[in-house]
Protein backbone atom coordinates (compact mmCIF):
# COMPACT_ATOMS: atom_id res chain seq x y z
CA UNK A 1 0.00 0.00 0.00
CA UNK A 2 1.18 3.47 -0.84
CA UNK A 3 2.08 5.61 2.03
CA UNK A 4 -0.56 8.84 2.03
CA UNK A 5 1.55 11.29 4.16
CA UNK A 6 -1.80 13.26 4.27
CA UNK A 7 -3.81 10.83 5.89
CA UNK A 8 -4.80 11.36 9.72
CA UNK A 9 -6.68 9.15 12.28
CA UNK A 10 -9.45 10.73 14.30
CA UNK A 11 -10.81 8.30 17.31
CA UNK A 12 -9.88 5.33 15.04
CA UNK A 13 -11.49 6.81 11.79
CA UNK A 14 -9.17 7.17 9.04
CA UNK A 15 -8.89 10.17 6.95
CA UNK A 16 -7.27 10.61 3.45
CA UNK A 17 -6.15 14.14 4.15
CA UNK A 18 -7.40 16.58 7.10
CA UNK A 19 -10.08 18.80 5.24
CA UNK A 20 -13.70 18.18 5.97
CA UNK A 21 -16.39 20.43 4.71
CA UNK A 22 -17.65 22.30 7.61
CA UNK A 23 -21.74 20.85 8.72
CA UNK A 24 -24.00 23.55 7.23
CA UNK A 25 -22.06 24.86 4.56
CA UNK A 26 -21.96 21.62 2.15
CA UNK A 27 -25.52 20.23 2.76
CA UNK A 28 -25.11 16.66 2.04
CA UNK A 29 -22.30 17.02 -0.67
CA UNK A 30 -24.97 16.76 -4.05
CA UNK A 31 -24.26 20.29 -5.36
CA UNK A 32 -20.96 19.97 -5.09
CA UNK A 33 -20.11 17.09 -6.31
CA UNK A 34 -21.41 18.83 -9.85
CA UNK A 35 -18.40 20.66 -9.45
CA UNK A 36 -15.53 18.37 -8.48
CA UNK A 37 -15.10 15.01 -7.11
CA UNK A 38 -15.73 15.11 -3.55
CA UNK A 39 -13.65 11.89 -2.98
CA UNK A 40 -10.98 14.51 -2.86
CA UNK A 41 -11.69 15.81 0.70
CA UNK A 42 -11.01 13.92 4.19
CA UNK A 43 -14.66 13.74 5.14
CA UNK A 44 -18.43 15.74 5.03
CA UNK A 45 -19.58 16.87 8.22
CA UNK A 46 -23.26 17.33 6.44
CA UNK A 47 -26.02 19.62 7.10
CA UNK A 48 -27.13 19.77 10.85
CA UNK A 49 -30.00 16.97 11.38
CA UNK A 50 -32.90 16.99 13.36
CA UNK A 51 -35.47 14.53 14.45
CA UNK A 52 -37.81 16.12 12.37
CA UNK A 53 -38.01 18.42 9.93
CA UNK A 54 -37.28 21.78 10.04
CA UNK A 55 -38.23 24.69 7.89
CA UNK A 56 -35.46 27.66 9.72
CA UNK A 57 -36.46 31.01 10.73
CA UNK A 58 -37.88 33.45 7.86
CA UNK A 59 -35.73 35.20 5.36
CA UNK A 60 -33.29 37.38 5.35
CA UNK A 61 -31.14 35.00 7.82
CA UNK A 62 -27.72 35.54 6.08
CA UNK A 63 -26.12 38.60 5.83
CA UNK A 64 -22.20 39.47 5.05
CA UNK A 65 -20.33 41.69 7.28
CA UNK A 66 -16.29 42.61 7.47
CA UNK A 67 -14.96 39.46 6.90
CA UNK A 68 -17.45 37.22 7.76
CA UNK A 69 -21.06 36.12 7.27
CA UNK A 70 -23.71 36.60 9.92
CA UNK A 71 -26.27 33.72 9.52
CA UNK A 72 -29.66 32.89 11.25
CA UNK A 73 -30.71 29.98 8.97
CA UNK A 74 -32.25 28.08 12.10
CA UNK A 75 -31.28 24.32 10.96
CA UNK A 76 -33.58 24.13 8.05
CA UNK A 77 -33.24 20.48 7.33
CA UNK A 78 -35.34 17.31 6.25
CA UNK A 79 -35.28 15.57 9.43
CA UNK A 80 -33.18 12.73 10.68
CA UNK A 81 -35.08 9.89 8.58
CA UNK A 82 -34.66 11.95 5.08
CA UNK A 83 -31.18 12.09 5.65
CA UNK A 84 -31.32 8.15 6.11
CA UNK A 85 -33.46 7.09 3.59
CA UNK A 86 -32.70 9.61 0.98
CA UNK A 87 -28.85 11.25 0.85
CA UNK A 88 -27.21 8.15 3.01
CA UNK A 89 -27.49 5.80 -0.29
CA UNK A 90 -25.89 8.69 -2.08
CA UNK A 91 -22.95 9.59 0.45
CA UNK A 92 -22.78 5.57 0.68
CA UNK A 93 -20.83 5.66 -2.87
CA UNK A 94 -17.82 8.20 -2.37
CA UNK A 95 -14.83 7.47 -0.49
CA UNK A 96 -14.57 10.05 1.63
CA UNK A 97 -15.72 9.74 5.77
CA UNK A 98 -19.29 10.74 6.26
CA UNK A 99 -19.68 13.10 9.57
CA UNK A 100 -23.54 13.57 10.95
CA UNK A 101 -23.82 16.66 12.69
CA UNK A 102 -26.90 16.43 14.95
CA UNK A 103 -28.75 18.92 16.74
CA UNK A 104 -32.05 18.88 19.40
CA UNK A 105 -34.10 20.31 21.71
CA UNK A 106 -34.02 17.80 24.08
CA UNK A 107 -31.80 15.01 25.43
CA UNK A 108 -34.20 12.19 24.24
CA UNK A 109 -34.17 14.22 20.76
CA UNK A 110 -30.15 13.54 20.47
CA UNK A 111 -30.26 9.72 22.28
CA UNK A 112 -32.56 8.94 19.35
CA UNK A 113 -30.92 10.62 16.60
CA UNK A 114 -27.70 8.63 18.07
CA UNK A 115 -29.09 5.73 18.12
CA UNK A 116 -30.61 5.64 14.75
CA UNK A 117 -27.29 6.33 12.79
CA UNK A 118 -25.39 3.88 14.87
CA UNK A 119 -27.06 1.58 12.28
CA UNK A 120 -25.79 3.55 9.44
CA UNK A 121 -22.66 3.82 7.48
CA UNK A 122 -21.69 7.20 8.95
CA UNK A 123 -18.66 7.34 10.59
CA UNK A 124 -18.90 9.82 13.15
CA UNK A 125 -21.41 11.27 14.99
CA UNK A 126 -21.04 15.37 15.78
CA UNK A 127 -22.91 16.42 18.61
CA UNK A 128 -24.19 19.98 17.90
CA UNK A 129 -24.51 21.76 21.54
CA UNK A 130 -25.42 24.93 20.39
CA UNK A 131 -28.87 24.39 20.10
CA UNK A 132 -31.89 26.12 22.71
CA UNK A 133 -32.60 23.61 25.14
CA UNK A 134 -36.20 24.30 25.46
CA UNK A 135 -36.41 22.69 28.79
CA UNK A 136 -33.94 25.22 30.13
CA UNK A 137 -35.45 28.33 29.15
CA UNK A 138 -33.59 28.70 26.18
CA UNK A 139 -30.66 27.89 28.07
CA UNK A 140 -27.89 25.96 25.34
CA UNK A 141 -26.55 22.62 26.00
CA UNK A 142 -23.47 24.12 25.76
CA UNK A 143 -22.95 26.89 28.11
CA UNK A 144 -22.32 25.38 31.36
CA UNK A 145 -20.14 22.49 31.91
CA UNK A 146 -22.22 20.24 33.89
CA UNK A 147 -24.82 20.72 31.23
CA UNK A 148 -22.12 19.31 28.56
CA UNK A 149 -20.73 16.40 30.54
CA UNK A 150 -24.40 15.60 30.93
CA UNK A 151 -25.16 15.89 27.52
CA UNK A 152 -22.03 13.83 26.16
CA UNK A 153 -22.38 11.28 28.79
CA UNK A 154 -26.58 10.74 27.76
CA UNK A 155 -25.57 10.06 24.29
CA UNK A 156 -22.75 8.25 24.22
CA UNK A 157 -24.74 5.08 26.24
CA UNK A 158 -26.84 5.45 22.59
CA UNK A 159 -24.13 5.19 20.12
CA UNK A 160 -21.75 2.77 18.53
CA UNK A 161 -19.86 4.91 16.77
CA UNK A 162 -17.28 7.81 17.44
CA UNK A 163 -19.02 11.05 19.42
CA UNK A 164 -17.36 13.96 17.84
CA UNK A 165 -18.56 17.34 20.77
CA UNK A 166 -18.78 20.22 18.71
CA UNK A 167 -18.38 23.25 21.41
CA UNK A 168 -19.48 27.02 21.43
CA UNK A 169 -17.20 29.76 21.88
CA UNK A 170 -19.78 31.86 23.91
CA UNK A 171 -19.02 30.31 27.15
CA UNK A 172 -16.83 31.74 29.76
CA UNK A 173 -13.85 29.32 29.90
CA UNK A 174 -14.28 26.57 26.56
CA UNK A 175 -11.22 24.33 27.80
CA UNK A 176 -13.69 23.55 31.11
CA UNK A 177 -16.14 22.66 28.73
CA UNK A 178 -13.82 20.46 27.11
CA UNK A 179 -12.71 18.98 29.57
CA UNK A 180 -16.70 18.42 30.41
CA UNK A 181 -16.79 16.86 27.37
CA UNK A 182 -13.56 14.43 27.22
CA UNK A 183 -15.00 13.11 31.50
CA UNK A 184 -18.40 12.59 30.40
CA UNK A 185 -17.18 10.35 27.22
CA UNK A 186 -16.53 12.42 24.00
CA UNK A 187 -13.95 10.59 21.43
CA UNK A 188 -13.44 13.81 19.72
CA UNK A 189 -14.13 17.71 19.83
CA UNK A 190 -14.85 20.04 17.29
CA UNK A 191 -14.46 23.78 17.66
CA UNK A 192 -15.02 26.67 17.13
CA UNK A 193 -19.16 26.78 16.06
CA UNK A 194 -20.35 30.27 14.73
CA UNK A 195 -19.84 33.86 17.65
CA UNK A 196 -23.01 35.34 18.35
CA UNK A 197 -22.95 38.97 16.46
CA UNK A 198 -25.45 40.74 14.97
CA UNK A 199 -25.94 43.27 12.10
CA UNK A 200 -28.04 46.70 11.61
CA UNK A 201 -29.04 48.45 9.09
CA UNK A 202 -29.09 52.48 10.15
CA UNK A 203 -31.10 53.83 7.10
CA UNK A 204 -34.03 51.70 8.33
CA UNK A 205 -32.63 51.42 12.30
CA UNK A 206 -33.74 47.73 11.88
CA UNK A 207 -31.62 44.57 12.43
CA UNK A 208 -30.81 42.94 9.02
CA UNK A 209 -31.36 39.53 10.00
CA UNK A 210 -35.27 38.89 10.75
CA UNK A 211 -34.11 36.65 14.10
CA UNK A 212 -32.42 40.05 15.16
CA UNK A 213 -29.12 37.61 16.04
CA UNK A 214 -27.32 35.31 14.04
CA UNK A 215 -23.92 33.08 14.10
CA UNK A 216 -20.58 35.02 12.84
CA UNK A 217 -18.25 32.55 10.57
CA UNK A 218 -15.50 33.13 8.57
CA UNK A 219 -12.03 35.03 8.89
CA UNK A 220 -13.12 37.63 11.61
CA UNK A 221 -13.17 35.07 14.20
CA UNK A 222 -9.87 32.81 13.19
CA UNK A 223 -8.16 34.54 15.86
CA UNK A 224 -10.81 33.69 18.54
CA UNK A 225 -10.66 30.22 16.86
CA UNK A 226 -6.72 29.45 16.46
CA UNK A 227 -6.57 30.81 20.55
CA UNK A 228 -9.60 28.61 21.74
CA UNK A 229 -8.30 25.38 19.94
CA UNK A 230 -4.43 25.80 21.46
CA UNK A 231 -6.42 26.66 24.98
CA UNK A 232 -8.34 23.08 24.43
CA UNK A 233 -5.36 21.66 23.02
CA UNK A 234 -3.33 21.99 26.42
CA UNK A 235 -6.42 20.76 28.27
CA UNK A 236 -7.53 17.71 27.10
CA UNK A 237 -6.45 14.84 25.43
CA UNK A 238 -8.70 13.61 22.99
CA UNK A 239 -8.39 14.67 19.20
CA UNK A 240 -9.59 18.19 18.25
CA UNK A 241 -10.85 19.35 14.79
CA UNK A 242 -9.80 23.06 14.36
CA UNK A 243 -12.51 25.22 12.22
CA UNK A 244 -13.43 29.34 12.31
CA UNK A 245 -12.55 31.00 9.40
CA UNK A 246 -10.40 28.69 7.66
CA UNK A 247 -10.04 30.43 4.04
CA UNK A 248 -6.55 28.64 2.66
CA UNK A 249 -4.12 26.17 3.50
CA UNK A 250 -1.84 28.59 5.17
CA UNK A 251 -5.05 29.20 7.73
CA UNK A 252 -5.00 25.25 7.89
CA UNK A 253 -1.79 24.70 8.78
CA UNK A 254 -2.02 27.35 11.90
CA UNK A 255 -5.06 25.67 13.46
CA UNK A 256 -2.87 22.15 13.04
CA UNK A 257 0.07 23.99 14.32
CA UNK A 258 -2.46 24.92 17.25
CA UNK A 259 -3.21 21.47 18.12
CA UNK A 260 -6.66 20.20 15.65
CA UNK A 261 -5.55 16.98 14.00
CA UNK A 262 -7.82 17.66 11.11
CA UNK A 263 -9.48 20.82 10.05
CA UNK A 264 -13.25 21.66 8.57
CA UNK A 265 -13.74 24.36 6.07
CA UNK A 266 -17.13 26.06 6.15
CA UNK A 267 -17.14 29.80 4.86
CA UNK A 268 -14.81 29.45 2.10
CA UNK A 269 -17.09 27.32 0.48
CA UNK A 270 -19.35 30.35 -0.48
CA UNK A 271 -16.80 32.39 -1.58
CA UNK A 272 -15.08 30.02 -3.84
CA UNK A 273 -16.93 26.26 -4.18
CA UNK A 274 -13.29 24.81 -5.05
CA UNK A 275 -12.03 25.78 -1.68
CA UNK A 276 -11.95 22.67 0.38
CA UNK A 277 -10.04 20.61 -2.21
CA UNK A 278 -7.56 23.65 -3.00
CA UNK A 279 -6.64 24.04 0.66
CA UNK A 280 -5.83 20.28 1.04
CA UNK A 281 -3.67 20.22 -2.16
CA UNK A 282 -1.92 23.43 -0.30
CA UNK A 283 -1.35 21.29 2.71
CA UNK A 284 0.22 18.69 0.89
CA UNK A 285 2.81 21.44 -1.00
CA UNK A 286 3.45 22.49 2.88
CA UNK A 287 4.18 19.17 3.99
CA UNK A 288 6.34 18.96 0.82
CA UNK A 289 8.20 22.36 1.04
CA UNK A 290 8.93 22.24 4.81
CA UNK A 291 10.36 18.18 4.23
CA UNK A 292 7.31 16.53 6.98
CA UNK A 293 7.16 12.99 6.79
CA UNK A 294 3.34 13.69 7.03
CA UNK A 295 0.87 16.27 8.07
CA UNK A 296 0.83 14.93 11.59
CA UNK A 297 4.56 15.76 12.50
CA UNK A 298 3.07 19.61 12.42
CA UNK A 299 0.09 19.14 15.13
CA UNK A 300 0.87 21.09 18.22
CA UNK A 301 4.13 22.61 17.15
CA UNK A 302 3.47 25.75 17.44
CA UNK A 303 6.59 27.08 18.84
CA UNK A 304 6.43 29.56 21.77
CA UNK A 305 9.09 30.95 23.61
Amino acid sequence: MTYNPMEVNICGVSFKNPVIAASGTFSFGFEFSKLYDIDRLGGISVKGLTRERREGNPPPRIAETYGGVLNGVGLQNPGIDVFINNMMPFLETKRTVVIANIAGDTEADYCYMAERLSETKVSIIELNISCPNVKRGGLAFGVKPEDVGAITKAVKKYTKKPLMVKLSPNVADIAENARAAEAGGADALSLINTVSGMAVDAETRRPILKNVTGGLSGPAIKPIALAMVWKVYNAVKIPIVGMGGIMSASDAAEFILCGASAVQVGTANFANPLSAPQIADGLRRYVDKHKLRDISELKGRLIVD
